[in-house]
């Protein structure tokens, strides 16, 4: 599959913003701006078309109050999660997306994808089963000698299909998992990659080469040098494929991750509220509902500021 050729000064320009953005920018950072925005004409094109693709959006979040503003524009925000709701509102064109870095771009021009809220289900070349959840992306690369998914962004679901001779193989940036017969699901985090087996067996491993073998209802996360088994049964997290999100004590602010895929916009969680402990089975294809909830059984309060921003805090 060919990819587009990535614009530098688009990379640095969005760079840029989320560094301006993330606080009040010092001197010795406004001068070093300037002096990249008038050293080459690219960058001051790629800047405009930025400020052209947020629009009055952020004309709002600059005269917002002093509290909204910080909650939107932390230092935290990455790059990745600010252009992720923008682009999940229109205010973003797809070229500048695909040029916000190659990882963005692989998930754009995926051989299937899900958006906001969308869950689907399809049969792979092999007679395979392949669930996808919302705003998720996999290239699929079946030949007569392998078949390997390439998960690049999200949850999927797959009953692979009997082949001795061409083992069913989904790959990540962290690792692979190799299925023995079986029913798994492969979730991408933000800087590790879930396994959970579902039926049978599943050998996961890192490019190192460390590896394990996990059973039915046995989960483990890969990183980039080790493997973490989860304790105890976890095919409850595969809920997610009957619009479910099943939590046993959860932090909360595991619980938005999972709710992202189904929101549009910017969702903020505050620190003093993140690791609050949630338990409960809750709606996701209404998310609305889920975090009313939220807000009715925990200390929280939940804000909404328009359909690009939410705000979740402590209860006054």
């Amino acid at each position: 599959m060919s990819h587009a050729p990535l614009d530098r000064a688009a990379e640095q320009a969005i760079t840029w913003m989320v560094r301006l953005r993330a606080g009040t920018p010092s001197a010795q950072q406004r001068a070093r701006f300037d002096s990249w925005l008038a050293s080459d004409p690219a960058h001051q094109q790629a800047w405009a078309q930025l400020q052209r693709g947020l629009g009055s959006h952020f004309d709002v979040v600059r005269q917002a109050p002093e509290r909204l503003r910080d909650s939107l524009l932390h230092a935290e925000s990455s790059r990745r999660d600010v252009l992720r709701g923008l682009v999940g509102l229109g205010m973003l064109g797809s070229g500048l997306w695909l040029a916000a870095g190659s990882d963005q771009g692989r998930v754009l021009l995926a051989d299937l994808r899900t958006g906001i809220g969308e869950r689907r289900s399809l049969a792979l070349p092999d007679g395979s089963r392949l669930s996808l959840n919302a705003d998720s992306s996999v290239d699929v690369d079946f030949s007569a000698r392998h078949r390997l998914l390439h998960l690049h962004q999200g949850s999927l679901l797959v009953q692979a299909a009997a082949d001795p001779l061409r083992p069913l193989v989904v790959r990540t940036a962290q690792g692979e998992a190799k299925a023995l017969g079986t029913r798994f699901m492969v979730e991408r985090q933000a800087d590790s990659t879930r396994v959970l087996v579902l039926e049978h067996a599943v050998r996961v491993s890192l490019p190192g080469g460390q590896g394990l073998e996990l059973q039915a209802g046995q989960c483990a996360d890969l990183y980039p040098a080790r493997i973490e088994r989860l304790p105890g049964d976890q095919r409850f997290r595969a809920d997610w494929q009957q619009g479910r999100l099943s939590v046993f004590d959860e932090p909360l602010e595991a619980v938005i991750d999972a709710l992202r895929p189904y929101r549009r916009g910017l969702i903020r969680v505050a620190p003093q509220v993140r690791h609050l402990h949630v338990q409960g089975v809750f709606a996701l294809d209404d998310s609305e509902r889920t975090l009313t909830a939220l807000a009715e059984t925990l200390p929280l309060s939940v804000e909404h500021y328009g359909p690009w921003l939410t705000l979740i805090g402590p209860r006054s």
